[in-house]
C-alpha cells in the first residue's frame, strides 16, 4: 500500500512538473550592431550626432584615442566573410548498366568596413570617414 502510495505521488509530482509552461531559452548575442555606409550616412551627421547617438547605432568602438586638445577619436572595424557554392549532379542508365556524376565549386571572400570619427570637446561628431575593402 506504502509502495502504491509513493509511486501515486511520484506519478502526480512529474505530471505537474511537465504542465509548468518554461519560458523560451533566447540565445544571448554578442554580435556587433550592423555597420555598411548606408547605417553610416544615415545616422552620423557632423555637428549634430553625440556620443550617446553613436553608441546606440553602432556600439562600442574597436579603439578610442585621445587627442591632445581634449577631443576623441573613435574607430570601428568589422569583417564579413561570404561563402558561396554551387553544386550540379545528374545520372543516366542504360539497361542494367548506369553512372552518376557530381561538380561542385565554391568561392570565399572577405570584406572590411572601417569607421573613423572624430569628436569635439563637446561630444558632437566633428568629423568622419569609413572605407570598405574586398579580398
Amino acid at each position: 500500500m506504502v509502495r502504491l502510495l509513493r509511486a501515486a505521488i511520484a506519478l502526480t509530482t512529474i505530471t505537474v512538473a511537465a504542465c509548468i509552461p518554461m519560458e523560451p531559452i533566447r540565445p544571448v548575442s554578442d554580435a556587433p550592431p550592423t555597420l555598411t555606409h548606408g547605417q553610416v550616412q544615415m545616422h552620423l551627421a557632423i555637428g549634430q550626432t553625440t556620443k550617446a547617438q553613436v553608441l546606440e547605432h553602432f556600439g562600442a568602438p574597436n579603439v578610442v584615442t585621445r587627442t591632445g586638445d581634449g577631443s576623441e577619436r573613435w574607430s570601428y572595424q568589422r569583417a564579413a566573410q561570404v561563402h558561396e557554392s554551387q553544386t550540379k549532379g545528374g545520372y543516366w542508365t542504360i539497361l542494367l548498366a548506369g553512372g552518376s556524376g557530381r561538380a561542385s565549386a565554391g568561392a570565399s571572400s572577405s570584406r572590411m568596413l572601417t569607421l573613423i570619427i572624430d569628436f569635439d570637446r563637446r561630444d558632437v561628431v566633428k568629423d568622419f570617414r569609413s572605407r570598405t575593402s574586398h579580398f
